[in-house]
């Protein structure tokens, strides 16, 4: 389950970083319509900024997305090296959540 809250969390992220992304540049462009020089002269620079972090945000979704296929591929690989250690653990945890709701 921590792979899952993990990834859940990877994916809020990645979410988030699109949408400050999205709303630096709107703002960008809806300032430097209506203010002086000096926001003119900035514009390039924070222009700058926003393709950087544009770049290592999609670095960082290649990485996260290569890490889960690569973690996906290792559980497939123990599933098929071991499979009756899973049948048995499942199993186990079968009985274990019967009991539990048996004794409600």
């Amino acid at each position: 389950m921590d792979a899952e809250l993990q990834a859940v969390t990877r994916e809020k992220l990645v979410a988030d970083m699109r949408t400050v992304l999205a709303d630096t540049e709107l703002l960008l462009k809806a300032v430097v319509g209506q203010s002086g020089e000096k926001l003119a002269a900035l514009q390039p620079r924070i222009e700058e900024s926003l393709r950087r972090a544009k770049a290592q945000l999609a670095e960082f979704e290649q990485a996260a997305s290569e890490k889960a296929r690569a973690t996906a591929q290792a559980t497939d690989d123990y599933a098929h090296e071991h499979p009756w250690r899973i049948a048995g653990t499942t199993a186990l945890l079968g009985v274990a959540v019967g009991l539990l709701i048996g004794r409600r």
